[in-house]
Parts: C-alpha cells; structure tokens; sequence
C-alpha cells in the first residue's frame, strides 16, 4: 500500500461532504492551481461543492468525468480510477460529464481542458484518492453503526464486511458517510493490488450510443428553440461591408436576421429554414489582404525561408560537422494544411436570460468557453453555466483559444433573445474554420563510411499556432514555438550535431492543434529522414535505428515488438513490402510497421502492426481502439488530406473533397501493447497518429524506390 503523494495532500482542499438524495458527495479543490483559469476570467471559488462522486441509496456509483468524451473512452477509464480504490461493484457505476467548474481544471494547468492526451495522467491520482477517501468513510459509517473498530471492517464489491458476519451495502451507509470529516491521507492500492485498473473493461457508454440514448451537442432540444448559421467571410479577414435581407423575408421559417462580429446571422425555426435563409442573403464584404492567398506562392514563399536560418530551437556541437561527412543527404519535405473535419459538426446551444445563461456543447476548453461567453453575454462567469455534451470527434478543433463558435452562438443569443442552437454546416468548418498548418522542412545531414550520422541541420517553416493566444506566454520562448518543431529538437535518435531551426511566418489563415499537434508534421520527416539515411548508409532501416536507440530503451524495445509482430525481415507477397516509423509523444512510444503495395497507381495499406508503450495500462480495450482509430485517422491525413487555397478561399468543402479514409481502404490493424513497469499510465489517444504517414512512405520507397516527401500520397502515381 501507498500513501497519496504529500504534495497533493498539502495542496488539496477537500470540500465537506454532504448527504444530496440520499446520497454521498465528495469534493476534492486544487485551488492554487487555477492562475490561468482566473486569467480566462472563470470564477475565483467553487459555485459547487467539488463532487466527482455521488453514491445513490440504490448503491449505484456516478463519478463525474471533468473531461469531455468524443470517442476517447475517459466515461469509462475515469470512473475505473475511483472504482478501483472504492472497491464498488463495476456493473454499478455511471458516469456523467461534469459542466464547467473549478472543482474540475487540470491540476496542472488550471483550467478545465481535454487534450494532449493527458486525461487519464492527470486524474491518475486524483481520482483514486477520491475513492480511497469514499471506501475510508463507508468504513467508518459502518464501524461507527456495529460499535466496531474501523480495522475490524472491510469492503468488498459495493459492500462493508465487518465482525460477525455483519454486512451493510455502500447506499444503505452513504448518507452516514456522507456526514463524516473527508480524511486528508489515505492509502492508495500498490499496483500488484489492482482488481480492475488493467483488466479488458467494456466502455460505459457503448449501449447508450448505439441505441441512440447519449444526446450529443447537435441533439439538443430547448423549449422555442431556434437554430442560427451564420454566413462566414469567404475569405480570411474581410468582414461585413452591407447586405441585404430583403429576399430572407420570403422564407417561411425565418425570425431573425442580425449581423455579429463574424458575419451574418440568419434564425429561424428550423435548419433548412435557416440555411434557406442563409442562401438568400445577399451580402458586400470589405476587401481583405487574406483575398490573396494561394497555396502555390505559400509553398514557394516556404520553400525560400527553409534554405536560410531561422531562430534557433536546437544549437549543434558542431555546426560544420557535416562537412566531413563520407555521404550528404539534403532534403526538403511538405506537409498541407489539414482540416479537423470531425463527424458531428459544429454546434452550440445557448439560453440566454438577461441575468443568466445555459449553455450546451461538446467543448474541450470548458473553462475558456465559459469565461468567452460571460464576456459576450456581459455577465460573470458564476452566471453562465456550461453543460459539457459529449461529441462526435474534435481532434482539437473543440479545443479553440478563442472560442469561435461559442462566442458567435452568445453574440446570436444575446441579440436574438430566444434560445438559439446555432449549427456550422460541415462546408462551414472546412472553408472557414481553423486549420494544422502548412510546413515545410529542410533537412542536410550527414553520415561518416561506417553509417554513422555525424551532423544534422533541420529548419521548419511554419505560421505558429500558439502566437496570439493566451498560451504564448507560456509556450513560445525567444521565436520558437515549442509545438512547431516538438518530435525534432527533442528527438531520441542520439543524433551527433544536431541543429534545429524555426521559421514562424504570419498569415490572415486561422490555425490551430490538430491530433498529436506538432508530431503530426515532425513524426513524418524525422522517420522518411532517418530512412533515407539507412538506404544511404546501405543498412536494414531496423538495424539503422536500432543503433541510434541505444540509449532509448523504451523507444527502442517498441520498435523491437513492432518488427517482431511485423514479421520483419520475412517474405512477403510479390508485390507488397513494409515499411517501419517510431515516434514519441505525449510520454508515450509508438512503432508502427506498413504493408503496401501499388494498385494501378495509388498506395493501398493492407496491414499495419503497431507497437504501443503507454506505461500502466488502465484499459487494454481502450488503448487498443485508440490506436486503432489514430491510424485510421492519421491514414486518412497521409493519403487524402489536403487544404489549398486560391485567391483566399479554401478550395475544398466537404469530405466528397476532403475524404476521410472509406471502408474499403481501412487496412488490417494489429495493435501489441509493450510490457511496461511504470507505476502510471502515459499519453494514449494522439500518439497513434504521428507514426503511420512515414511507415507508409517508408515501405513505398522499398516498394518503389521512389522516396516520397510530400503529403498526402495518395495524390502521386507510384507506378
């Protein structure tokens, strides 16, 4: 048994507990800890007490998940936290995404937030302690009732055991417990103690999606609710001139039409009333320098500054190393930008009072969501209540510093005075939403006559998704944006010499994160990279990064397992080869090994075996799943996704020209989960990603002998 760490005791404020329905509620407060949420203007106290558990008289167990759930599995892994040190029956246990609060920020950030795969990691803790101190208590309850010493007592799947025989059932005790001082230590389980952290669990909330029970953000209903679109500028800075609602008028359906900050609002009764309306408008935009843009002189204009350096990320030992290189490779590689295109589109609730408002979305940024909206709606914080709805997929679009489609939602409301959903049209988000930016790398390295890498100068070209926003502060140091060139200046490979510089150039385009954030470009050139030094350096591109990893065991031991399951090295079909990556992200390693062949031109991936150290592995099912969906989603990218832009509009709309991968394309995945030690779980849900553009570019080149450098693939004729 161990003891919660000191440092979340002395820092935990634990609320009381307090009998609600019956029932018991425990509050565990990182008060400290919320700088940053204050700065987003979120409330200075508690508005509640901090619950994230609730035990019913019926003894069913709720745990309130902080986090938002879009297909990550956090409904089912959060509660197996508290269950486990509870000691309650599984079959019991609910869960419920908690609203906005700052009984709920990430405690290490200070705001509520789900990203960066951190959500099992930070309630790691947390959440156990909670159940420790609710089983403690239950113990207590029952002692107290039998007259018996609290160690004389025991629980045991949703009950207390005590001397002679004598049993009770965790609801028949909670509100006793409820009425009892939250202990400030208690023993958390060793990891050899786990019943259920680590075992195969069926998600929670599997029965009520299939049978269309979860009410998602888009399935919202409100007494006189209306629907809004919004009419975006059609190209990136220009804004509303004049226009003309005289023809909207004519739709039957519509209520409102009122301009915002972005563009303009049209309300109606129904959606296609809206989008009729909508259409109708007729609208003058002021000119804007972003009408301009065109990807081609964005690539050249990228291309000019990777050959000259930019601020430095990563100085070398030795920046002339190269030229005493036996063998030179000089590279450059391109990455599009990339939509977040998640399969529910957009969508925000909001009902606003005049001296309150309700607000329903799927948001990954709850605490900035709720401070953006008080300060459109003129209200504070505390005022304005924000209902987490789980989502169907984000991949970092529902996670925006600036709360685009929050704040228009409230400025509708706001103006409107009905309660308003309003909807962005999938067209809507890819044309006018947020985008991964471009990049382009340049990469010289070099290698001495035994394949040795002796020098390696890497510039990134890149607009920076963290300039501009509340996180600059804390996350560009001296011109370099750390998520920009992450997966480069901190690789494993023990790369002699190597440089690493930034080239941050402004653009009117709106980015923002995307799944594995800067891994998702970096992954890609590093692993074509170090595979083209192997084909240089003669050498099997296992064997060539086996050397390289030596000092990187973990790194190096999922690589191993990768190619061992891959059968690397052993024939294949005519026609097909593999092709191997491993990266680290977010504390956790990915290998993945590709097998390809060419059909009539275009890539087809038939299988993929990855290889995943996430440290303890709370939910095998769930890790497993994950990886499979970042390789689905990460294919996709690799062999479809492009958006381009020509006199400043984005040229794609929908996934009939941003495809996301079909069926048929769907490769056979494998996914071997590393044996870890680790005594806690590490990153799981965009780690998956980064690996599979570069093992697929990788078995192409076997395949081919061509080396691909530009994304996606899917857009060259290999044969």
């Amino acid at each position: 048994m161990r003891t919660a760490p000191k440092s979340t005791s002395r820092r935990a404020f634990l609320k009381s507990t307090t009998a609600i329905a019956g029932g018991l509620v425990i509050g565990f407060w990182l008060p400290e800890r919320q700088r940053l949420a204050h700065a987003q203007g979120a409330p200075k106290a508690p508005v509640n007490p901090n619950a994230f558990l609730r035990i019913a008289k019926d003894g069913s167990v709720t745990v309130m998940v902080k986090n938002l759930e879009f297909g990550q599995g956090v409904t089912t892994a959060l509660p197996m936290l508290v269950a486990e040190e509870l000691e309650c029956d599984w079959s019991k246990v609910r869960a419920e995404l908690a609203p906005a609060a700052p009984e709920y920020v990430h405690t290490s950030f200070g705001m509520q937030m789900t990203g960066g795969s951190m959500s099992v990691g930070d309630s790691w803790t947390q959440l156990r302690t909670v159940g420790a101190q609710a089983r403690t208590m239950l113990v207590a309850a029952a002692a107290s009732q039998w007259k018996a010493k609290p160690e004389a007592c025991r629980a045991e799947k949703g009950f207390i055991l005590g001397p002679g025989g004598r049993k009770a059932s965790y609801g028949s005790l909670a509100e006793a417990a409820g009425k009892l001082p939250v202990p400030e230590k208690v023993e958390l389980k060793a990891t050899k103690q786990f019943k259920l952290i680590g075992k195969p669990t069926r998600r929670i909330d599997s029965a009520d999606k299939v049978n269309a029970v979860t009410v998602f953000g888009m399935d919202m209903k409100r007494p006189n609710l209306h629907t809004a679109l919004v009419a975006h500028p059609p190209v990136f800075g220009a804004k509303v001139a004049s226009f003309s609602a005289e023809k909207v008028k004519g739709v039957p359906g519509v209520t409102h039409v009122v301009q915002i900050s972005n563009g303009v609002a049209v309300v109606a009764k129904s959606f296609w009333a809206a989008k009729k309306g909508r259409d109708a408008l007729e609208i003058q935009w002021t000119p804007a320098p972003g009408a301009v843009l065109a990807s081609e002189s964005l690539r050249q204009q990228y291309g000019e500054l990777a050959k000259q350096p930019g601020a430095m990320a990563k100085k070398p030992a030795d920046p002339a190393a190269i030229k005493s290189a036996a063998k030179t490779v000089v590279a450059e590689y391109e990455v599009p930008f990339l939509a977040h295109a998640p399969m529910e589109p957009l969508n925000c609730t909001v009902e606003f009072r005049g001296d309150s408002a309700e607000i329903w979305c799927g948001s990954q940024f709850q605490t900035v969501d709720q401070g953006a909206a008080a300060k459109v709606l003129g209200l504070t914080p505390d005022k304005v209540k924000l209902n987490t709805l789980p989502a169907g997929g984000g991949f970092g679009r529902r996670a925006n510093p600036s709360s685009d489609y929050v704040i228009e939602a409230c400025e509708i409301a706001k103006s409107v005075k009905v309660p308003v959903k309003t909807v962005w049209t999938r067209e809507d988000d890819i044309r006018g939403g947020y985008y991964r930016p471009m990049y382009v790398h340049r990469v010289e390295a070099g290698i001495d006559a035994h394949g040795a890498v002796v020098g390696w100068n890497h510039t990134i070209v890149g607009q920076s998704i963290i300039a501009g926003t509340a996180f600059e502060p804390f996350m560009v140091k001296e011109g370099i944006d750390e998520t920009s060139v992450e997966g480069v200046s901190d690789t494993p490979y023990d790369i002699a010499n190597l440089g690493v510089t930034l080239h941050s150039p402004k653009s009117a385009i709106t980015s923002l994160w995307w799944r594995s954030v800067g891994h998702s470009h970096t992954a890609f050139v590093m692993e074509t990279m170090i595979d083209e030094l192997a084909a240089a350096a003669g050498q099997d591109p296992v064997a060539f990064r086996r050397k390289l990893l030596a000092k990187h065991p973990r790194v190096l031991a999922t690589l191993e397992l990768a190619a061992l399951k891959a059968g690397w090295g052993t024939p294949l079909p005519s026609g097909r080869a593999r092709g191997i990556a491993v990266h680290e992200s977010f504390n956790s390693v990915c290998a993945q090994v590709a097998e390809v062949s060419i059909v009539d031109g275009a890539v087809k991936v038939h299988r993929v075996v990855a290889a995943f150290d996430c440290g303890l592995v709370v939910n095998p099912l769930t890790v497993e799943a994950q990886v499979q969906g970042a390789i689905a989603f990460g294919l996709s990218a690799a062999l479809h996704g492009a958006i381009t832009f020509k006199d400043g509009k984005v040229q794609q709309s929908n996934f009939h020209d941003y495809p996301v991968l079909r069926m048929p394309e769907m490769p056979k995945v494998e996914v071997h989960i590393v044996p870890s030690t680790a005594d806690r779980p590490t990153g799981v849900g965009e780690p998956g990603t980064p690996p599979i553009a570069p093992a697929v570019a990788n078995a192409i080149f076997a395949l081919t002998g061509k080396r691909p450098r530009v994304l996606p693939l899917g857009k060259t004729k290999w044969a």
